[in-house]
């Protein structure tokens, strides 16, 4: 499903260079659970951001369903992550403006669907994620864990095969970080793939694999034992 060699990314700001991965390869098979971990500043958010489409490398390879992403052009490029990729952000990146149920429709209405099968598919998640009783609220009404859930919801709406979290947990306690990596555990389980960067030892136990990176590299990597 995901197929990466010798990625190198370099930041350059006036006479200053950092390189923020340095010849990163690796393979991720479909229905696959990967966390990657490491020191703050060795490269995760790069990486994620450069698999989600966001940013692209200088240097290497990236392959996504056998397509390579860096010969589209940005208007592929969008398409592609639009209908494949879903994204789940430690500080929840909701809209305050808009409802539950409005965040979550979003990404439907980017994607053209008609209003009667965006309704239905609404709430078919916001059943399966149980906050329909709170579909009416303002992010600002809610705790951090359910503005969470609200941003799982949200990222997978569109049935995304490939779901990327960025210390999903990061902001929530103990109690609500561990309902929201059974809720990643439980989307996993249904076939979608997942890559997760943490710091945290206890989230990266339910992902089946573990990549761990240091000054840019990967250094080493492990499977897990699942809780």
């Amino acid at each position: 499903m995901i197929v990466t060699e010798g990625l190198i990314k370099v930041f350059r700001a006036e006479d200053i260079q950092t390189v923020a991965l340095k010849n990163v390869s690796f393979e991720i098979e479909k229905g696959d659970f990967v966390t990657i971990m490491g020191p703050s500043g060795c490269g995760k958010t790069t990486l994620l951001n450069i698999l989600g489409m966001i940013d692209i490398p200088n240097a290497g390879t990236y392959k996504l369903f056998g397509q390579d992403v860096l010969a589209l052009n940005e208007k592929q490029k969008t398409e592609l992550r639009k209908r494949n990729v879903g994204f789940v952000f430690q500080n929840f990146n909701l809209i305050d403006e808009l409802t539950v149920q409005e965040n979550i429709e979003l990404p439907l209405v980017y994607l053209g669907w008609k209003k009667k099968a965006r309704k239905t598919r609404v709430e078919e998640v916001i059943d399966k994620m149980s906050i329909s009783h709170r579909k009416n609220l303002f992010p600002i009404q809610l705790s951090g864990g359910q503005q969470q859930r609200v941003a799982v919801a949200r990222a997978v709406i569109a049935d995304p095969p490939l779901l990327l979290a960025d210390e999903p947990t990061g902001n929530l306690d103990s109690m609500h970080g561990e309902e929201v990596m059974n809720l990643l555990n439980d989307l996993n389980k249904e076939g979608t793939t997942i890559i997760m960067v943490s710091h945290s030892q206890r989230d990266a136990s339910y992902s089946r694999r573990t990549i761990h990176l240091f000054d840019g590299q990967i250094i080493n990597e492990n499977i897990n034992h699942l809780l």
